[in-house]
């Protein structure tokens, strides 16, 4: 998905919080009204800036505070010479507060209002100020009807602050969303436009904070952070007289028969990723095609939990879980893996077998789960997760006192003590097999080069989001091993080797 620009605020907001935002600069002595008329403003400039030469504007406005800003609007394009038609969805009396004075200046200059009917004509550009952020249960009629139409239109469409019907805390779509082609968003950031189903609704994102108090904003609660190239941790540059053990040793715990590729996507990408030293413990169906492939991955067969403890005893972080299965074969190398003292990385099945209750998690571990393995663990349906990832990835991290890598279109990553994080990068090429091994592997390299659990997962999520954006440019088609390289620059780029 295109990824939101990077001049964008870092926090991200409930909707309950932007109220409570907007409720603070009102009691410091900005009247709503002109907060709203400076929200009018803010979305007619980005209107003129996307398509100047239009020339018609529709207006589907409701009844909330949405709708006051479509009003102004309406009025500030009829003053610039544009045809203009509102088409009111809410009945217009029924606006309150700066709303309704939205409403009556927009009469007093000359904008005429017509009540939406099914057969009502949609023209030239249209704004979108049905709903709000207080949306909470489904799209309700005749706003669901006017959403469809309008997303049949193929007209070009601006959202006022999200896509009506979008939920503003989850990126869910409740019942039906508005498709917008651009989105304002207004005095913060929504948590809901960056995960879920939100990329396929918002199109480009433009912020505008209506020239809020900066110590206002400060200072009010948010739900969870941006990770960009300005905030996520760097790796310290090394010294000149390092060596290998300096660097850490990633032992990864993968394939069973039939999926060796995992683990040695998950091995090429921790050595890629700069640690010291790498070993796989697999099958030994597997051994001749890891060595050829990986000769500096000291590859080993291991058959039991006892051979995989003697293995691991050197190992600073163990990478458990790509293709590992859930048979004996992988029950037994994961009951080795849960009473191991290093810092672990637990992946695919290991997940799988955890939310089993085959094994108890070690205290110092990185979950790497996608919708359906979170499912698994939390014991709720993918869907439950993906209707509010914000609240499965804490979920996931309080149950299991470890950080939690929610992966997905809006990946988050959530600390014990409830700190979330959310990387708005990737890209749908992204979609495809083995990726999840690589990020297994590149979380285990940082490990082991000395950054904490939650450091390692936020760089770690960023440039592997990165990596595919660099790669999309040449189409579909990318294969899980073409990031390893990637990755390897990214992270030159982002924390050079040396100083």
């Amino acid at each position: 998905m295109p990824h939101s620009p990077d001049n964008l605020p870092l926090p991200l907001y409930s909707a309950a919080q932007v109220r409570e935002l907007d409720a603070r600069l009102i009691a410091a002595g900005t009247p709503g009204f002109e907060l709203m008329s400076r929200a009018a403003h803010a979305i007619w400039r980005a209107l003129r800036r996307r398509w100047p030469d239009a020339g018609m504007l529709t207006v589907l406005a409701g009844r909330g505070n949405n709708a006051g800003d479509g009003y102004l609007v309406a009025a500030l394009a009829l003053r610039a010479g544009w045809r203009v038609q509102l088409l009111a969805v809410g009945d217009p009396a029924q606006l309150q507060g700066d709303a309704a004075l939205a409403r009556d200046q927009a009469l007093a200059e000359g904008v005429v209002v017509q009540a939406w009917r099914e057969c009502s004509e949609l023209q030239g550009v249209v704004l979108d100020a049905l709903l709000g952020t207080g949306l909470q249960g489904a799209v309700r009629e005749p706003y669901a009807q006017a959403i469809r139409l309008l997303n049949a239109s193929g007209l070009p469409v601006l959202a006022v602050d999200i896509p009506s019907g979008l939920c503003a805390d989850t990126g869910r779509v409740l019942g039906v969303a508005v498709r917008a082609q651009l989105t304002v968003t207004l005095i913060g950031l929504k948590v809901g436009l960056f995960t879920g189903e939100s990329a396929d609704y918002c199109g480009n994102l433009q912020f505008d904070d209506l020239q809020a108090d900066p110590a206002h904003v400060a200072a009010q609660a948010f739900t969870a952070q941006r990770l960009t190239a300005a905030n996520v941790p760097h790796l310290p540059a090394r010294s000149r007289n390092v060596h290998k053990g300096q660097l850490g040793h990633v032992l990864v715990v993968a394939g069973e028969r039939g999926f060796a590729g995992a683990g040695l996507l998950a091995a090429q990408t921790a050595l890629r990723a700069g640690a010291g030293l790498v070993s796989l413990a697999t099958r030994s169906e597997h051994l001749a095609a890891a060595q050829a492939r990986l000769p500096e991955v000291m590859a080993a067969a291991v058959a039991s939990a006892n051979q995989l403890l003697a293995l691991g005893a050197n190992a600073s972080v163990w990478v458990v879980g790509p293709g590992l299965g859930q048979g004996a074969w992988g029950r037994s190398l994961l009951s080795a893996a849960a009473v191991s003292q290093a810092v672990q990385v637990w992946d695919a099945d290991a997940l799988n077998l955890l939310a089993l209750g085959a094994v108890t998690l070690p205290s110092a571990a990185v979950l790497t789960p996608h919708p359906g393995e979170a499912a698994r663990l939390l014991g709720v349906s993918s869907a439950d997760v993906q209707a509010d990832r914000p609240a499965a990835a804490q979920a996931l991290a309080q149950r299991y006192q470890a950080v939690c890598i929610l992966k997905g279109a809006g990946t988050l990553i959530a600390a014990p003590d409830g700190g979330l994080w959310l990387c708005d990068r990737g890209h749908p090429v992204m979609a495809g097999a083995g990726l999840g091994d690589v990020l297994a592997g590149f979380i285990g390299a940082l490990l082991a080069q000395g950054l904490a659990p939650l450091q390692a997962a936020q760089l770690a999520v960023y440039l592997h989001a990165c990596a595919g954006e660099r790669l999309a440019v040449l189409g579909c088609g990318v294969a899980a091993s073409d990031l390893c390289a990637v990755i390897r620059e990214l992270l030159q780029e982002q924390s050079a080797c040396l100083s």
